[in-house]
């Protein structure tokens, strides 16, 4: 099992971020954090952030953030391919410490997968 994020998993322009704002089929959250989510035609997920300095004041905090999320992603990778997901942060988000970001995570990467799992199936069948 490869836990590395490389460029492959992540959203690199514009134009793949748009198209999981326009697309987003799936949504799963918390009070503080969103994750959109859509499926591409990929053997991988891939993963774009938007920790916005209105919601996450400190650039010490929003780089916090990024790794906690990017670290909870690299653990779940193998139960959630096929899909672009983007994680918005909201307000409070800030306030929570390690231990706690990373559980909200690792339960909305859980539903993500359950969601995905049963929308796309539905699809196919």
């Amino acid at each position: 099992m490869n836990f590395q994020f490389e460029k492959a998993l992540r959203l690199l322009n514009a134009s793949e971020y748009q198209a999981v704002f326009d697309e987003s089929r799936l949504k799963v959250s918390s009070a503080e954090i969103l994750f959109l989510a859509r499926k591409n035609n990929l053997d991988r997920p891939r993963l774009g952030l938007v920790i916005a300095k209105k919601n996450v004041r400190l650039s010490v905090q929003r780089n916090r953030v990024k790794r906690n999320v990017r670290e909870t992603f690299r653990h779940n990778q193998a139960n959630l391919k096929g899909i672009d997901v983007i994680v918005l942060a909201r307000r409070g988000l800030d306030q929570l410490d390690n231990t706690q970001m990373q559980e909200i995570c690792n339960q909305l990467w859980l539903q993500l997968e359950k969601r995905a799992e049963k929308r796309f199936r539905q699809r196919e069948g």
